[in-house]
């Protein structure tokens, strides 16, 4: 709103400073900081009223150190974080651009997605919330939308990197694009030197359907991601700051990512694809960043807020999405490998319980405990019959969530890095 404001006085009556917000930087930083300013001015707020509701978090208890302190601790935080990423996109996105489009609508789907599942489990006492097959619902509707969405809007368009040489008189590579921008299903694989992928490759054997099937290959792949990613933050949402540093970790490189992407100079440096109008996604991750920095302040060990569904769900879903409007998803498995992992951890603890129960007649497991970070709550050989008991000693729980920023910090800087590895 404030973007157009602005932009209507520098064109009209040549206000001094108004023209600062056609630069994509200054916006991108203001957005930055009026979502973190709002997310901890606002926070305490919503904090306050969260506890005059006596809305806090139901505890099993799971034998796990500090756990039960937690009991009472006002859930349903999540809103923080949603409110303070709407705000400065509304006032200073360009809300015409697909891209920006995109991102808000999955900030308010998978919101009330979660918002939802709280709900039933805050105020309908129901601690199983929101039933499974809605919530795969829900994240499938997001993800046929955003696939449909990418595939008929004429903003969404690449240029693709078609060939590099080397100039011996400035002794650089030099990358040619394509002439005209174009739909495609192209989307950027790791360690390849050519490393464009078109989903139509595979049913090159269809002939002129080739391309219809990679398109609906790409909403397939599309709904699979969206699913997986926020349902891993949601997994990874068990420890203090633990899923919010995560994802803001995983923010700074998805915006940088949509930076070189929507710039045809840093693209051409690093030989990849121009994604045109996706550099304002950097508008977009600057408020993604500010906001979970902002709620940090309330989040970070001892939590004074659990963001609960509201905000896990939210924060997976708008990464995964991210992703793939940049042709960014199979990045995914390395930028959102803590994710990764903690959805694994469930698959392989679940299917290796119900495997031995089957065969032994009781069940065994791989770890102490899953999700993963809570194997590390856990001390080892305490009549617990786990594969893995390492480490013997529980780790107190700000030790587990910092090593698990560390983790995804080298994983972001290795997504970065694959850009030039090939």
């Amino acid at each position: 709103m404030l973007y157009y404001l602005f932009t209507y006085l520098d064109r009209v009556y040549d206000v001094p400073g108004a023209g600062m917000f056609n630069f994509l930087t200054f916006r991108a930083g203001i957005a930055f900081i009026t979502a973190l300013v709002f997310a901890t001015l606002i926070g305490r707020r919503i904090i306050n009223k969260l506890q005059e509701l006596q809305i806090g978090e139901t505890i099993r208890d799971l034998d796990l150190e500090g756990q039960m302190s937690k009991k009472g601790t006002p859930t349903m935080g999540g809103i923080i974080i949603l409110l303070a990423i709407l705000v400065p996109c509304l006032l200073f996105g360009v809300l015409d651009n697909v891209y920006m489009i995109l991102m808000i609508v999955t900030t308010v789907w998978l919101g009330v997605l979660g918002f939802a599942d709280d709900y039933i489990k805050v105020f309908r006492k129901n601690k199983e919330g929101l039933h499974g097959k809605f919530k795969i619902i829900g994240q499938v509707g997001i993800g046929l939308i955003v696939g449909l969405t990418l595939y008929f809007s004429p903003q969404a368009v690449i240029k693709e990197n078609v060939n590099s040489h080397h100039d011996p008189e400035t002794d650089t590579e030099v990358v040619e694009y394509a002439d005209e921008a174009k739909k495609s299903t192209t989307t950027t694989i790791p360690f390849f030197k050519n490393n464009n992928m078109d989903y139509a490759d595979a049913f090159q054997w269809a002939g002129e359907h080739a391309q219809t099937l990679g398109w609906i290959l790409f909403v397939l792949v599309t709904i699979f991601v969206v699913t997986a990613v926020s349902n891993g933050a949601n997994l990874t949402d068990g420890l203090d700051g633990l899923a919010t540093g995560t994802s803001a970790i995983q923010g700074v490189t998805l915006g940088i990512l949509a930076y070189l992407s929507g710039n045809v100079n840093y693209a051409g440096y690093l030989n990849i694809m121009y994604i045109p109008g996706s550099g304002e996604l950097v508008v977009y991750a600057a408020a993604f960043i500010g906001a979970t920095i902002g709620f940090l302040w309330f989040n970070a060990y001892p939590a004074q807020v659990f963001m609960g569904d509201t905000g896990s769900l939210a924060l997976g879903g708008i990464i995964a999405v991210f992703a793939i409007a940049i042709h960014k998803e199979l990045l995914i498995p390395i930028l959102s490998g803590v994710f990764l992992v903690e959805n694994l951890s469930v698959i392989m603890q679940t299917t290796y319980f119900r495997y031995t129960k089957r065969k032994y007649g009781t069940g065994r497991r791989v770890f102490k405990m899953s999700p993963l970070h809570h194997h590390y709550q856990k001390a080892g050989n305490a009549g617990i019959d786990a594969l893995i008991q390492k480490p013997l000693a529980a780790l107190p729980e700000s030790k587990i969530t910092v090593r698990f920023w560390i983790v995804g910090i080298i994983l972001a800087a290795l997504t970065i890095i694959t850009l030039k590895i090939r």
